[in-house]
């Protein structure tokens, strides 16, 4: 189901160049279309998870909003703009160059595969990730998790998750 002034949170990652500019030519990458930038997060300095043995990310999350957002349509937007700033998917959980994940899109609850791109919404790590919750949290302390009915500051305060977020001092 289409709506008009669909909102969505897209988290960016960087651990390779210049992080930071890196994160800002994805903003500015994904908001050239389209899509207007509605909020941006704070950048945070976070250990890697899953894979320790790479640099340190820097991430941070942007809300997002048009007039008709297309879940599979967006995800593969945001994938192609991986592309065009030098994403190479080499290594699962590997270094990169930029990350761009759809979070949540309004109160979707999506779990389905088309032409060979799968999509879960809300992101299936959303809740268990600080690097993702805090950012988040920063821009939309009050959205609620669709599945969990939680708010983002509330799973912020219970993740159990103890890889260090710092607020990013370039």
């Amino acid at each position: 189901m289409l709506r008009t002034h669909q909102t969505a949170y897209l988290g960016l990652g960087s651990n390779l160049g210049d992080r930071a500019a890196n994160l800002l030519r994805a903003v500015t990458g994904l908001i050239s279309g389209d899509l207007h930038l509605r909020a941006a997060s704070s950048i945070y300095e976070t250990e890697p998870v899953d894979n320790s043995d790479q640099p340190k990310f820097l991430n941070m999350v942007v809300a997002v909003t048009a007039q008709r957002l297309e879940p599979f349509s967006l995800l593969n937007y945001c994938l192609a703009t991986e592309l065009r700033l030098g994403r190479q998917r080499i290594a699962e959980k590997g270094a990169r160059t930029v990350d761009i994940d759809l979070l949540l899109l309004d109160e979707l609850v999506i779990d389905d595969r088309r032409s060979g791109t799968e999509l879960i919404l809300p992101h299936p790590r959303l809740h268990k990730r600080r690097f993702v919750l805090a950012p988040l949290a920063e821009i939309a302390p009050h959205l609620k998790h669709p599945v969990l009915g939680e708010t983002m500051t509330h799973l912020l305060g219970a993740v159990n998750d103890v890889a260090a977020v710092r607020m990013y001092r370039s």
